[in-house]
Formats: C-alpha cells, structure tokens, sequence
C-alpha cells in the first residue's frame, strides 16, 4: 500500500508539473525588429565650429533577449545581437563606416505579471564595442569601448501561456571620442532611441 501511494503521488506531481503554466517559468526570450534612431550630438571638430557636425544612419535591426524572473515582478534581460555597421557623416557628407556591438543587461519591474497586457520598466548598463573604423581612409577612428546607462519602457500582450507579443522602447547612452591621426578631434553622443516589436516564449 505504501509503495502504491508513492507511485501514486509520484505520477500526481508529475502530472501537475506539466500542466503548469508557462506563467510560472523563470525563463523568457524574445526576438525582436529593432529602429535605431540616434541623438547625433558631437562636439566642434578639431575645438572649432559649430557643434553636431557629426551624425550617425539610423538603421534597423534584429535583436534577441533573454530574462530571468527572480519574482513574478522582478526580472533581468539581457539584450543581445550582432555587430551593427553604420555610416557616418560630415556635414551630411559620407565620411566612412564602423562597427559596434551593444549588449546591455537590464533590471525590470513588471507592474501586471500574469495579466493579458503586462508593462514593465526597466534600467541597467550598456557596454558598446567599436570595430573596424573605416572612416577618412583610415585616419579617423572612435574609442574602443563605451559604457552608458539604458532605460526601458515596454509592454507585452499576452497570446497564450507560452507565447506573447512586445513592444519596447530603449534610451541607450553610447558615447565615443572622435580620433584622427590618434588625436581627440571630437566626441559624439550616438545616445539612440530603439523602438522595437516582437514576440516572446516562455518556457
């Protein structure tokens, strides 16, 4: 009798885990299309001039993050995707093109977990990293690195228990000084809006 109620609480608790809903899963990832829409702020070049002379194409993109929910409410998403190639401008004319990879971890608060429209608020920390700086034939480059604050703001309309939609709005703080022949001639605030619209999972 004893080994009969063991099997039988077992086979109960394994039946109740898989009828859990997704709801209660720590995990959620995204995938979304991403606009970035940048500040274009720039210092005078070379310390003369007038200021935002240097801008930076807008683009859009393809973005994946994952989160974790430590509570119903409170979550940490890390935002992923791979190395973005830019134009940049001169008084509005063509000067090159660079690279850089954004990732950012983020805390959230989600004010309606569970609930069919559930917005959240989010902020955390940006690490962008420059490449392949392919401006004024070579002799214009920016910093390697850059760290900023990000702030978020999105909602996401829930379709089923694992499946959702988002939409999510990023304020990223990416600046760089300006080199030419290795010397500062500028600094830049890219400091992009991302609006984004995509689909969640939860596993």
């Amino acid at each position: 009798m004893k080994k009969t109620v063991l099997t039988f609480i077992a086979v109960a608790m394994t039946f109740a885990a898989a009828q859990a809903p997704a709801q209660n899963s720590p995990w959620l990832v995204r995938a979304r299309a991403v606009h970035i829409d940048p500040a274009d702020k720039s210092a005078p070049v070379a310390g003369v001039g007038a200021a935002d002379r240097i801008s930076v194409s807008d683009k859009t993109i393809a973005e994946v993050d994952v989160s974790y929910f430590f509570t119903p409410n409170f979550a940490a998403e890390l935002v992923l995707t791979y190395p973005q190639k830019h134009d940049v401008y001169l008084d509005g004319a063509s000067i090159g093109t660079f690279k850089h990879l954004p990732p950012a971890l983020l805390a959230q608060y989600h004010f309606m977990p569970g609930a069919t429209v559930s917005p959240y608020v989010g902020a955390g920390v940006n690490w962008t990293t420059f490449s392949k700086n392919r401006m004024l034939n070579g002799q214009a480059s920016l910093e390697h690195d850059s760290w900023g604050l990000a702030l978020q703001a999105g909602v996401d309309y829930r379709l089923s228990e694992q499946w959702s939609l988002n939409v999510d709005v990023k304020k990223v703080q990416i600046r760089s000084d300006v080199l030419i022949g290795g010397v500062k001639a500028s600094h830049v605030k890219v400091d992009p809006v991302l609006f984004g619209v995509g689909v969640g999972y939860r596993f």
